[in-house]
């Protein structure tokens, strides 16, 4: 990757910044530690505002594990390139995703970055890819509080606010209090935490059992003063919509568990309900949302454009 001249940096963070400000709310969703469930959430939280008529856009910043392209049914696409930028797939007509592994250089092998290597491509990805006007970004960080949510934080203007995915065992109480104050010493808002595998009820008794233990997350928002969103079950069909790249929020709709997820949703839009949206007067397109809510209705297979391309140099 060629280093920037400072004449260089300087556009860049223009082009953040106009970028950003034709994306009314955005959000960052982290996790104190692995294994919580955070990329799950994320796409069913995006794909869940995106049936709802909105224009979505997630950016997935996991530069060692980017895994939203898979959960999305689009993994096989590439990104490519026009005059306005670098494309993102379009997952549905108003839903849109960039990941590192779109860029068709990263398959299986692991990605051997340091810091400003990782800085830069979030950078670029913020920059250069041509978001248009969206109402909501969900930015999906890895876990911890690292380079990757640290550049997000610090590089997004006017972020709304970080959603804390945690599940109920103490362990990931107390790595998740630290995603809290880790927000919070960064002046970003938290919207709230999520407890997630919280609770397994029996296919055969419908007993419920506490795999995980379960309240964790209930009493971690309590003790630090920030909202509690909601806790979601072990759902075994999550994981395997998850591995088809069908989410779980629109494709076992009417269940309890998307219930669960559909109730988080709308405590997020009313928490934006309350915040001006981000300065688009500069805007020369059409908002996704202004071109028709009826063109929410998802694509699937041979629907989804397939592009190829490999990725910019700088």
């Amino acid at each position: 990757m060629q280093l920037l001249t400072e004449k260089d940096r300087r556009e860049q963070d223009e082009r953040i910044k106009k970028r950003m400000s034709r994306i009314k709310y955005k959000f960052i969703v982290i996790s104190g530690k692995g294994g919580v469930g955070k990329t799950t959430v994320s796409i069913n939280l995006a794909y869940g505002l995106a049936t709802r008529g909105h224009g979505v856009g997630i950016l997935d910043v996991d530069i060692h594990g980017p895994n939203t392209p898979k959960m999305l049914g689009v993994e096989s696409a590439r990104l490519t390139f026009s005059e306005e930028g670098i494309e993102p797939i379009d997952v549905l007509p108003n839903l849109k995703v960039v990941s590192l592994s779109l860029f068709g250089q990263v398959d299986e092998g692991p990605v051997i970055w340091r810091g400003p290597l990782k800085m830069g491509i979030i950078k670029q990805m913020l920059a250069d890819v041509h978001w248009g006007d969206l109402d909501y970004m969900i930015v999906d960080s890895p876990p911890g509080t690292g380079d990757e949510p640290l550049s997000v934080c610090q590089l997004i203007p006017d972020i709304v606010g970080a959603i804390i995915v945690t599940t109920p065992q103490d362990v990931a109480i107390l790595d998740s209090r630290k995603s809290v104050l880790f927000a919070q010493k960064l002046s970003v808002p938290v919207v709230g935490i999520i407890e997630n595998m919280s609770g397994f009820a029996c296919p055969h008794c419908a007993r419920q059992i506490d795999l995980f233990g379960t309240g964790g997350g209930e009493r971690a928002a309590q003790d630090l003063k920030v909202p509690f969103l909601g806790r979601i079950p072990i759902e075994p069909d999550i994981v395997k919509l998850s591995d088809s790249g069908e989410p779980f929020v629109h494709f076992r709709k009417g269940t309890a568990t998307a219930g669960i997820l559909d109730e988080i949703i709308e405590k997020i839009i009313a928490h934006v309900r309350a915040k001006p949206p981000a300065d688009r007067s500069d805007s020369s397109e059409t908002s996704p949302a202004d071109q028709g809510r009826e063109n929410a209705a998802p694509a699937r297979g041979p629907e989804r454009e397939k592009r190829g391309s490999g990725p910019r140099r700088e």
